[in-house]
């Protein structure tokens, strides 16, 4: 995938208020840098001025990869661990111009350490933030971001199919999880976009449960919740399944999710406000009687952050959808004792609606 990373730094100049936008590592450095670093006890810093410029506090030893990216025409302030950061970090702030200024940070990933670091620097410097207008920038994808993410989709789903051929009861959780993550990568996926959950039994009902030793027992529940990576962007599917003969109140359970699941991909498209994609779905789930057990949002958006903030398919969200926008639709029941029903699909809106990204089947029995 090409990217023109200098088209993508331009957008920052929309943000208004700020003399510069400062990024750490993490989904943001990746999307309008290309650059993979980590976030460590070694600050790294990106920086963009309006005039478009772009420079970063780096250590040394990162060095290489900023000489392999020219097309970044990055300014770079390096420092050595010897010599420690706050160097470069008072030069880049001089040189820039920034004292007495603003900056713009994003406050879900800048560490108060950072911001610190830059008070020590120049005490009247002051602080925007400016994370939702980062995350309203990276919200409508372009046309390369959905591919790699139907690329992600489509190897995922092929490394399930290939698993659950071989799941039997009498395997554990983390047996099938390990199964599925190697299933991932013979399948060329760039690792895990988050650890597999697989939940059994009555563990399903848990939303946000572990994948224990606890071994799938005959005709019970089996939540897979899961997903690949292509180029940073992921898939995030869940199935539930039940080998062997589900009770009636299981597949009533099974049908009424995966109704809710309906509803809410009929309701999306540009114009829908997120709340009422997720009432869609809530609406369903409460006619059946199960609303006091879907407790949670029917989708999050989808990106380079497996949760993204924006778009929020919850419940009285005004905002409303956009072209460009993935999501999840998840619904879900969980009831304590018998286990839990979830089924996930990957959308992105389009001018006319939305396109459905998953197509893995969503049955229950195998």
């Amino acid at each position: 995938m090409t990217i023109d990373y200098r088209a993508r730094q331009e957008r920052l100049r929309t943000i208004a208020g700020a003399d510069a936008i400062a990024i750490v590592p993490g989904a943001n450095m990746l999307y309008f840098t290309g650059l993979n670093l980590h976030l460590s006890e070694r600050p790294i810093i990106a920086l963009f001025t309006p005039d478009g410029d772009f420079s970063i506090i780096i250590p040394e030893l990162e060095m290489p990869q900023l000489q392999v990216r020219p097309d970044l025409e990055a300014r770079a302030f390096a420092w050595s661990d010897t010599d420690g950061y706050m160097g470069a970090l008072e030069e880049a702030v001089r040189e820039l111009g920034l004292q007495g200024g603003t900056l713009g940070v994003d406050g879900f990933s800048m560490r108060v350490s950072e911001w610190l670091a830059f008070q020590s620097v120049d005490q009247t410097l002051r602080v925007q933030a400016v994370e939702r207008e980062l995350v309203n920038i990276r919200a409508r994808k372009m046309p390369d971001e959905i591919d790699c993410m139907r690329r992600a989709i489509r190897l995922s789903e092929r490394a399930l199919e290939n698993v659950l051929a071989e799941v039997k009861p009498g395997m554990t959780e983390r047996e099938i999880a390990a199964r599925l993550s190697e299933e991932l990568n013979a399948q060329g996926s760039q690792g895990n976009a988050f650890g597999p959950l697989v939940q059994t039994g009555p563990n399903s009902a848990l939303p946000h449960g572990a994948t224990s030793g606890r071994a799938l027992g005959a005709d019970e529940f089996l939540l897979i919740d899961y997903g690949g990576l292509v180029e940073g962007y992921p898939a995030d599917i869940t199935r539930t399944f039940c080998l062997g003969t589900p009770t009636a109140e299981m597949q009533k359970m099974y049908d009424v999710v995966l109704a809710a699941n309906r509803a809410a991909v009929a309701a999306a498209g540009p114009g829908a406000a997120m709340g009422a994609v997720d009432k869609a779905a809530r609406d369903v789930i409460e006619a059946a009687g199960y609303g006091k057990y879907f407790i949670h949002r029917t989708g999050h958006g989808l990106g380079l952050d497996i949760h993204e903030p924006i778009p929020q398919i919850a419940a009285g969200v005004p905002d409303l959808l956009e072209a460009g926008m993935a999501f999840t639709i998840e619904p879900g029941v969980y009831v304590p004792g018998l286990g839990g029903v979830r089924v996930e699909d990957n959308v992105v809106v389009t001018d006319t609606g939305v396109d459905v990204l998953t197509s893995f089947p969503r049955t229950l029995t195998r």
